[in-house]
């Protein structure tokens, strides 16, 4: 059993070193073809550019949300995103409507 193991272990080894050879191999070809094309076409590092072809994700703005609801008595708002405030809930438990708070 342990030795078929070990043989199990050592062939997984030596597949390892292949597949990192011919890695190896096939990058060091890729890299030689880009250059050849470069050179073909007079192309420096510098025509190929930093932007992508797909253009980046829209980041999110994180600007302050203008509030949406305020409670009168105190003066507290809340923008109606997010979890409700407890002011806001103890009034909802208390009989109020949410259009009661409406700006």
């Amino acid at each position: 059993m342990a030795n078929r193991l070990n043989d199990l272990l050592a062939k997984r080894a030596e597949l390892e070193k292949q597949i990192l050879e011919i890695q190896r191999e096939e990058r060091a070809s890729a890299i030689a073809q880009v250059k050849a094309l470069m050179a073909q076409h007079g192309l420096t590092v510098a025509d190929l550019g930093t932007r992508s072809s797909t253009p980046a994700p829209k980041t999110r703005s994180t600007g302050k949300v203008p509030a949406k609801y305020r409670d009168a008595a105190t003066g507290q708002t809340w923008s109606g995103r997010g979890l409700q405030p407890n002011w806001l809930k103890q009034a909802l438990a208390g009989g109020a409507q949410l259009s009661d708070f409406l700006i």
